[in-house]
């Protein structure tokens, strides 16, 4: 075999298409804009849940605290439960659903917001269990947030708080 056990398709003028591609695709795809699209796309289905529990400006519709006094359960060991101090925990969560996302589309304080919304995803887990496919998605996206920062294109990088 002249090739070395490679087919055609990987031979030099293959590697070379592939490079060519490779260089081409991350080009496009610059590290500061894929964490910026990344930022939003985690804002995006927290802020969309937060926006549905107020009435007004720190005012709770009737329907978040009713989920979670009697809709929403913690399945934990022995549960499920309900939760502890339901219209604190409404009100908790609308804030985080709010300011988070917020935080993260601004890319200030990105790293706590991304772990914030991280913990957030593993109650939700706990909530509602077969909802782990998407819950995995946005476990996924935090710790990408938290392992390498809000890029360059984010307050954070401005403000020299996180050069990441």
């Amino acid at each position: 075999m002249t090739n070395h056990g490679r087919n055609a398709s990987t031979g030099p003028r293959g590697l070379a298409l592939a490079e060519r591609v490779n260089a081409a695709l991350r080009t496009s795809a610059t590290p500061s804009l894929t964490q910026l699209v990344l930022r939003c796309a985690l804002a995006v289905p927290f802020w969309r849940s937060g926006i549905n529990k107020w009435d007004g400006f720190l005012q709770l519709n009737d329907v978040a605290v009713l989920l979670f006094s009697s809709e929403l359960k913690l399945h934990l060991p022995g549960g499920p439960y309900d939760f502890p101090a339901p219209g604190l925990v409404a009100f908790a969560s609308g804030s985080a659903e709010i300011l988070l996302p917020i935080l993260l589309v601004l890319g200030l304080a990105t790293r706590l917001a991304a772990f914030g919304l991280l913990v957030m995803t593993l109650v939700i887990q706990l909530t509602v269990p077969d909802g782990w496919p998407l819950h995995i998605t946005w476990a996924a996206m935090a710790l990408g947030i938290m392992a390498w920062g809000p890029g360059r294109i984010a307050l954070d990088h401005r403000i020299g708080t996180d050069k990441g």
